[in-house]
């Protein structure tokens, strides 16, 4: 598990998703997204926007996960 660490309340999960280095560009977490592949806390997320706070647990293809944290 990659712990990222954040400076504002949250971050957009397309920006986390670049941030941490699982997408290489904009357009790839755009599609990661849009395919179902992302999950937060479990569920299917489709919404590239959606915010993630402190806590929040984001998973790719079932295998890399992402623990947001607070800098």
């Amino acid at each position: 598990m990659e712990k990222v660490i954040i400076e504002g309340e949250y971050i957009a999960l397309g920006q986390l998703l670049k941030l941490s280095g699982i997408a290489q560009t904009g357009g790839q977490a755009k599609f990661m997204v849009a395919d179902g592949r992302v999950r937060v806390n479990g569920q299917i997320e489709l919404q590239r926007g959606k915010k993630i706070y402190p806590g929040d647990m984001v998973e790719v293809d079932g295998k890399d996960s992402i623990k947001v944290s607070l800098s």
